[in-house]
């Protein structure tokens, strides 16, 4: 009976020291779980700071392609209409020629305005037309960083 009391006594304490180890690898893991909830927490919040961000900026960018289009649209249509004006000062130009050569310097110099006034609008509307490519190329930029963050999003779920 005492043989069988320390066998059991020793039984015991082996499972006493089982039941230890056992119950220092589940605080382990829960330490580990609670680290990795907090981990989850905090880059979900940075991945909502980012899209949010990256929102922001699409529609900066959305406001300034409009606002280019805008200009683009206005400076052609000041561009046409500076066009029809040299053409009339040409066709004047060509009557005065013919048959007045004192109202010569008059339409050489309306020529003259007319054409600096249609390079001043050409070379606005390149910088416009410019403006315009360089948002075009942003939106297109900004589309890939939210089709990378879906991707992201896609792998993280998958994970869990």
């Amino acid at each position: 009976l005492k043989e069988e009391n320390a066998s059991l006594r020793s039984k015991i304490n082996k499972l006493q020291i089982f039941s230890e180890t056992q119950a220092d690898k589940m605080r382990k893991l829960e330490r580990k779980l609670e680290e990795n909830k907090i981990k989850e927490q905090k880059e979900a919040q940075d991945l909502e700071a980012m899209v949010q961000h990256v929102e922001q900026n699409l529609q900066l960018m959305t406001k300034r392609a409009v606002k280019a289009e805008n200009s683009a649209t206005k400076l052609k249509k000041e561009n046409a209409l500076l066009q029809i004006q040299l053409k009339n000062y040409k066709a004047e130009n060509e009557a005065l020629r013919s048959g007045q050569a004192a109202s010569l310097a008059v339409v050489k110099r309306n020529a003259d305005v007319a054409l600096q006034n249609l390079l001043t609008v050409i070379t606005n509307s390149r910088s416009s037309i410019k403006q315009l490519v360089s948002g075009a190329e942003s939106l297109q930029l900004v589309a890939d960083l939210l089709k990378s963050i879906d991707r992201i999003s896609e792998m993280s779920e998958d994970g869990q």
